[in-house]
């Protein structure tokens, strides 16, 4: 089973800010998100994460030390790092929806993004036939494991919405990828937490 695991709020996700590679810390929020989703996962067998301190410290409360793969790590925007999603202009955007090449300045594209991911799943995917694996990493990554396991050529991020704290599970029957569950966040309502 293939656990993959959005990272908990940080005080940028709560300002509605790009937080590509800026390496922001959890805030409480995201702090109580962390301990829902190791609850939740239960006892898992590896840890992957991203190396961006968020998705680490998502991955804490599961009590095991990850291994971090640069291939998980957020989406580079560039230099539009850190900005609000209001300031990117609706030419920007629809540029950026149009064509999968596209790049922020100085940033990556969505193929070079799917690319990578699309390589971290084919090395992971033999061992979560067998045991247990929680990747921790970001919005755009999750994405593109998502095209990756419905074996998708069309680039389909922006048909898809990716919560915070969630979790998608992909479990692997000879050798195949097949989704379980996508952008789960009941655990997240238990008790009132949100």
């Amino acid at each position: 089973m293939l656990f993959i695991v959005r990272h908990g709020r940080t005080v940028a996700n709560a300002a509605g800010l790009l937080q590509g590679r800026v390496d922001n810390p959890l805030d409480e929020q995201g702090r109580k998100q962390a301990r829902r989703i190791a609850k939740a996962l239960g006892p898992v067998d590896r840890v992957i994460s991203s190396p961006l301190q968020r998705a680490l410290q998502t991955a804490e409360p599961l009590g095991q030390i990850p291994r971090i793969d640069e291939r998980w790590i957020e989406l580079d925007y560039g230099e539009w790092d850190s900005r609000p999603v209001a300031d990117i202009t609706a030419d920007q955007w629809a540029a950026w929806r149009a064509d999968p090449s596209f790049s922020p300045p100085g940033g990556e594209s969505l193929i070079e993004l799917d690319q990578r991911v699309a390589a971290a799943c084919e090395e992971i995917i033999s061992e979560a036939e067998e045991l247990r694996v929680a990747v921790f990493t970001h919005v755009s990554p999750i994405k593109s494991t998502i095209a990756w396991a419905l074996g998708v050529s069309e680039q389909i991020s922006w048909r898809l919405n990716v919560a915070q704290a969630q979790i998608t599970k992909i479990v692997v029957r000879d050798g195949r990828p097949v989704i379980t569950a996508f952008n789960e966040i009941a655990h997240l309502h238990e008790g009132g937490l949100s």
